[in-house]
């Protein structure tokens, strides 16, 4: 793709075009699946912002890039978006005590309230690997692009965390109880699911994702019917998802507990439900009980309050209350930092958990005029 007669500005982790009216954004940290460094959150944030306020800009379009193309060519552009945040930052910053980590957050947190609000079409192309913060930069589209290599996911509790980035506010808006299944299983979904659920709405054929970016940079669309119309005309687009043949998970993610939507799994001999409690098995207890009082609650909350709720959350993630062991921190050692993938869970049992362990987690650690997302 030529990069003529553009005003190119290539940031660390980020570059930035203008080209007509329109504003390109390429993530371009693919060694790392496009992992969001606070860097990158705070040239998003910075970018997003400036956008919004120039009349010269009438739309934006984020896409990822890839590790199989050489740096700079079109084949290195697409296939992939975002894994999400990037944890081995986390985890050191926990380690030797890095204020930044409070920092990530509240930052990225802001940058997900601009992308949900923003005034001019956003267009993400959700190609490839779509998880964790990459959901939180392209669930506030207003036109979510999926292909056959998007691999979706919301999988904190894998590491000992909760669904963030907004993900209490949309993954409790899918359809049914949808949410609280990935939020607990943190299980990849594929491009028919995610426009079943609600969580995209366009599918292309990974093809013609450089026809539409090509498009936005070139033609003068009015708005963002436009750009539908456009593509409704001149691409094979699908908006079909599926219809979840195993859709009965409804009966069982809809129980209040998590102990019971287990028991309920493993009481079956559905192999899917079977299946299904074995993951949960293996997930931080403690965090799957969060993660259900979160999406339980999120689903009668405006974003700012759950992203503010959220922010909470994150905080007592690293800092538990009377020195305990943070899951977090735990869950990152083992799958990522040592790899031994034997993470030593407080409590270690789904059915040890208690009401005291989970409440602290929603208790704001900062009065409602020093918050840090008080202006959203």
């Amino acid at each position: 793709m030529s990069e003529q007669n553009t005003n190119t500005e290539k940031m660390s982790e980020i570059i930035t075009e203008r080209r007509g009216n329109a504003g390109l954004i390429t993530l371009n940290r693919p060694k790392a699946l496009n992992a969001l460094s606070l860097a990158m959150v705070r040239e998003l944030l910075a970018t997003l912002q400036a956008w919004r306020d120039d009349p010269g800009v009438h739309r934006v379009a984020i896409r990822g890039s890839n590790k199989t193309g050489r740096p700079g060519t079109p084949e290195a552009l697409f296939g992939g978006f975002s894994a999400g945040g990037d944890i081995r930052f986390f985890h050191q910053a926990m380690m030797r005590g890095d204020p930044a980590l409070e920092d990530f957050f509240t930052e990225e947190y802001k940058l997900n309230h601009l992308i949900h609000n923003y005034p001019k079409p956003y267009i993400a192309f959700m190609d490839g690997v779509v998880m964790g913060g990459g959901m939180g930069l392209s669930q506030g589209a207003h036109l979510r692009v999926v292909t056959e290599h998007t691999k979706m996911a919301m999988p904190e509790t894998n590491i000992g965390l909760f669904p963030d980035v907004g993900g209490g506010y949309f993954l409790s808006r899918c359809q049914g109880h949808a949410g609280e299944y990935l939020a607990l299983t943190g299980e990849v979904i594929t491009p028919e699911d995610a426009l079943g659920f609600g969580l995209a709405d366009i599918r292309l054929q990974a093809a013609q994702m450089p026809v539409l970016w090509e498009a936005l940079a070139t033609r003068n669309f009015t708005d963002l019917a436009s750009i539908r119309s456009f593509i409704a005309t001149n691409l094979i687009a699908d908006s079909a998802g599926s219809d979840w043949v195993e859709a009965d998970f409804d009966a069982y993610f809809s129980l209040p507990t998590v102990s019971g939507i287990v028991q309920a799994l493993e009481s079956t001999r559905s192999p899917w439900a079977r299946k299904t409690a074995q993951t949960l098995r293996k997930r931080s207890p403690l965090m799957l009980h969060v993660s259900l009082e979160q999406i339980r609650r999120a689903r009668h909350m405006t974003l700012a309050d759950e992203l503010r709720m959220e922010r909470d959350m994150m905080h007592h993630c690293f800092h538990r209350p009377g020195g305990l062991p943070s899951e977090t921190v735990e869950g990152i050692r083992a799958l990522v930092i040592d790899k031994d993938f034997k993470p030593h869970w407080q409590p270690a049992r789904i059915e040890d958990v208690t009401g005291d362990m989970v409440t602290p987690f929603f208790q704001s650690p900062w009065p409602v005029d020093s918050h840090p997302l008080r202006d959203l």
